[in-house]
């Protein structure tokens, strides 16, 4: 029997040395910047990250298929057999990389029957560490070797006064404006990467509406890390939580939530 525990905190010793070479590159002048089809960035530190995090993935004793952002593509015909995958995204904010601004994060999901199940989110410049287990709540390290915490969302209404309202820091556009006016004298905050969705699981903000694209891997990690913590990622047009491993890896829009103690209709 899987010890889900063990294997989030191994898992989350894998993102940490991706997020040393992550580093290895962020010390040097020149980041080997590329364009993909898509037209987002790609660094030498994403393909250093991503060597690093498939070596580890397949030297546990824990085995599952892996889908990376940066692996190779794979078509559904395959993708739609695996019952469960890791689910990888190398270096989550190569713009806030490019940038400078710390705001980047290794990420790791376990996902099984469409749902992530485990997770682990690795903040290179500040050492931050968060794992989730099934059933077993979400985890902060502070630092390397430090003891772990257990970290919980917030709880509040969405009448509440002040609420922090997480945005991103790349993607502000006039709907997401339109939905945080619905607040009563709401708070912005601006992060970049999946720590949008880590300051809910850990309790400092409350809501993050991400209406604007995001892929499968930007979200996995962190939506298993924030179900334990007690919140919800639901896709704004259905309120149901956001399904993984379909047909196109492209995440509907969605609204993530801290503990809210009330059904979603107010918004």
């Amino acid at each position: 029997m899987t010890d889900y525990l063990k294997l989030a905190a191994e898992v989350g010793e894998i993102t940490r040395l991706a997020g040393a070479a992550i580093m290895e590159v962020y010390a040097t002048e020149d980041f080997g910047v590329e364009h993909k089809a898509d037209d987002s960035p790609l660094t030498r530190a994403d393909k250093a990250a991503n060597d690093v995090i498939v070596a580890g993935l397949e030297a546990l004793d824990f085995q599952a298929p892996i889908i990376s952002e940066e692996g190779k593509e794979m078509t559904y015909a395959t993708r739609s057999q695996f019952t469960r995958f890791w689910l990888v995204d190398p270096l989550d904010g190569t713009k806030e990389f490019i940038k400078r601004n710390g705001d980047f994060t290794v990420n790791i999901a376990l996902v099984e029957s469409g749902k992530p199940i485990l997770g682990a989110v690795y903040v290179p410049v500040t050492n931050e560490l968060f794992y989730s287990a099934p059933g077993l709540g979400a985890w902060e390290v502070k630092e390397a070797g430090g003891k772990p915490s257990r970290i919980f969302a917030a709880a509040f209404t969405l009448q509440d006064v002040n609420l922090r309202i997480v945005a991103s820091r790349s993607h502000l556009n006039q709907e997401t404006q339109n939905f945080i006016d619905k607040f009563d004298r709401p708070e912005l905050v601006q992060r970049g990467s999946s720590l949008k969705i880590m300051e809910l699981a850990k309790g400092t903000a409350h809501v993050y509406p991400r209406l604007a694209p995001t892929m499968e891997w930007d979200t996995g990690a962190a939506h298993a890390i924030l179900l334990e913590a007690g919140g919800k990622l639901v896709d704004d047009g259905t309120g149901k939580e956001l399904r993984y491993n379909k047909e196109s890896l492209l995440n509907p829009h969605f609204i993530a939530y801290g503990n809210v103690r009330e059904e979603l209709l107010a918004c």
